[in-house]
């Protein structure tokens, strides 16, 4: 008799915390549906069923939220923050923070500087800040 097999909501689960864990590395739904054990096709429309956005969206999403962090606390440079969360190009990396947040990165970090959040737990902070696309087609599709 052979083991029970996994259940899919089990490997989505997985490749979320793995795209949590490693938002700065290069991955692709390709990749990401094979630790899933699924075509690419079925992954996407399956983790998009699941947490409600595609698997690039949530990417997107992850580097963003980390980016406007870095932009709120730290002396990086917006082209340091820019490849710390996993972008290689400094123009896509604009263009995405500016459809995510509405702003420009450097824009964002004059204006949302952590100075006055210093004392707040990190949890809220991000609970608080955390960036909210504009509109519902401010993602690019997969």
């Amino acid at each position: 008799m052979s083991p029970p097999a996994v259940p899919l909501a089990r490997h989505l689960l997985r490749v979320r915390d793995l795209i949590d864990r490693a938002f700065a590395e290069p991955l692709d739904v390709a990749a990401l549906a094979r630790s899933a054990s699924v075509s690419p096709a079925y992954f996407s429309r399956s983790f998009k069923a699941a947490f409600g956005e595609t698997p690039h969206q949530y990417l997107m999403s992850r580097r963003m939220e980390r980016a406007t962090a870095m932009l709120r606390g730290g002396d990086l440079t917006v082209t340091e923050i820019c490849l710390a969360v996993g972008f290689t190009s400094l123009g896509s990396f604009s263009t995405q923070f500016r459809r995510f947040v509405g702003d420009s990165p450097s824009g964002y970090r004059a204006r949302h500087r952590l100075d006055a959040l210093a004392a707040v737990p990190t949890c809220y902070v991000r609970m608080w800040t955390r960036p909210r696309p504009s509109t519902p087609s401010a993602h690019p599709r997969d």
